[in-house]
C-alpha cells in the first residue's frame, strides 16, 4: 500500500492480522511486535508516538471458539492481562479488530440472540467486559450509546447484510484520553466482499 509502511503477520491458514502505518504519521518504518500469548498469528503490536507520548496500537483477532471454547478463554484472559499492564503504567493502548464477541444484546439483531451461542455467552462477554475496565473505551459505543442496528457481522452474509441482521464483533478500544479526543466511529457497512465490514475511528 503506497504511502503506508505494512506488516502482516499470518501463515496459510484462517488466522492473522495486518497494521498500516501513514508515513506521514511515522518517518521511519516502525517495528512490530507481539506480547506472548500471540496464539496462531492472532495480535500484532506497533508502538508510536505523537505529541501525547507514547502510543500502542494492536490488531487483534481472537479465536471463534467454536472447535476449542478454552483456548478462546484463555486468548480473552491474556489480552486482558496485557491491557491491565497499560493501566498501571499509564501508557495509552488501542485494541482493533475481530474480537469475536458480543459485549450485550444490543450489539446483536433480535433474531440472532441466543444465549448459549458462542460470542454471547456470560462468561466471554464477562471477560470483555473486564478488558474495558482497564482503562478503555469502546469507540464505537461511545459514538452510538443506544444504537440497536450497529453489526459488523452478518451470517450469512449477503442476505442477512442486505437485511442488516448481524452481530457487533468488531471493536475499537482506546485509552480513556484518546477515545475522549473521537470524532467519529461508524461501521463501513457498503465496504468489502466478505462477512464483516470495516470499522473507522477518527480522532482529532
Amino acid at each position: 500500500m503506497q504511502d503506508y509502511w505494512c506488516y502482516w503477520h499470518g501463515e496459510k491458514a484462517y488466522s492473522g492480522v495486518g497494521l498500516h502505518v501513514s508515513k506521514s504519521f511515522a518517518a521511519d518504518c516502525p517495528t512490530c511486535t507481539h506480547p506472548e500469548f500471540n496464539f496462531e498469528n492472532r495480535i500484532a503490536s506497533v508502538e508510536l508516538k505523537d505529541a501525547l507520548g507514547d502510543l500502542t496500537i494492536a490488531s487483534v483477532y481472537v479465536p471463534n471458539g467454536g472447535k476449542d471454547y478454552a483456548a478462546k478463554l484463555r486468548f480473552l484472559e491474556a489480552l486482558d492481562a496485557w491491557a491491565e499492564s497499560f493501566q498501571k503504567t499509564g501508557r495509552r493502548l488501542v485494541i482493533c479488530g475481530d474480537l469475536n464477541v458480543a459485549i450485550e444484546d444490543i450489539d446483536v439483531h433480535p433474531k440472532e440472540r441466543k444465549a448459549k451461542s458462542i460470542g454471547q455467552q456470560a462468561d466471554e462477554r464477562a471477560l470483555m467486559t473486564r478488558i474495558l475496565s482497564r482503562g478503555l473505551v469502546d469507540v464505537q459505543r461511545q459514538m452510538y450509546p443506544g444504537k440497536d442496528d450497529v453489526f459488523t457481522w452478518w451470517p450469512p452474509w449477503r442476505e442477512m447484510r442486505k437485511r442488516n441482521i448481524g452481530w457487533r464483533i468488531d471493536y475499537i478500544f482506546a485509552s480513556t484520553a484518546l477515545a475522549a479526543t473521537a470524532k467519529s466511529c461508524p461501521v463501513l457497512a457498503d465496504v468489502g466482499t466478505s462477512d464483516h465490514a470495516p470499522v473507522m475511528a477518527t480522532f482529532e
